[in-house]
């Protein structure tokens, strides 16, 4: 009982902490999307992508997050204690964007994928509209490797 008692605590004190800062040792992943080179953190624990990018002031405009998940579901996010305005693409096994929805800082309303999903891609707000890319575009990278 004392050990379930002490993982407890130390469980609490971790989700604290993170709610505090930013994190920023996650394990990296090269993406292409045609042309243009992403350079995405990936959040593929329950922790990680529970904390995602919140508290981050900043990230450079060629990075962003991959969230990845066991199985495809549909996938929704919000913007609770995230700082940076993001675009979202719910992405398939096989690469393809299946929606880009824009998220507005330091919201709540869910943004969903329109069909089950097993990736979830956040970059910076305009970066996928800038570049020319839609829903029907296709990543390349490991996780889509065939």
């Amino acid at each position: 009982m004392k050990k379930l008692i002490a993982l407890a605590a130390a469980c609490a004190a971790t989700l604290a902490l993170a709610q505090d800062a930013p994190q920023m040792d996650l394990p990296r992943v090269k993406l292409s999307a045609g042309m243009h080179q992403i350079d995405a953190q990936v959040a593929a624990t329950n922790e990680q992508r529970m904390i995602g990018l919140m508290f981050r002031k900043s990230m450079p405009q060629h990075e962003g997050m991959l969230f990845v998940f066991e199985y495809p579901s549909q996938q929704c996010f919000w913007m609770k204690n995230t700082l940076l305005p993001l675009s979202v693409a719910f992405v398939a096994d096989d690469g393809r964007i299946v929606n880009i929805e824009d998220m507005k800082p330091q919201t709540e309303d869910s943004h969903c994928s329109r069909e089950p999903v097993r990736y979830v891609l956040e970059m910076n707000k305009g970066w996928f509209a800038k570049k020319g890319i839609k829903a029907g575009a296709v990543l390349a990278g490991q996780p889509f490797a065939k």
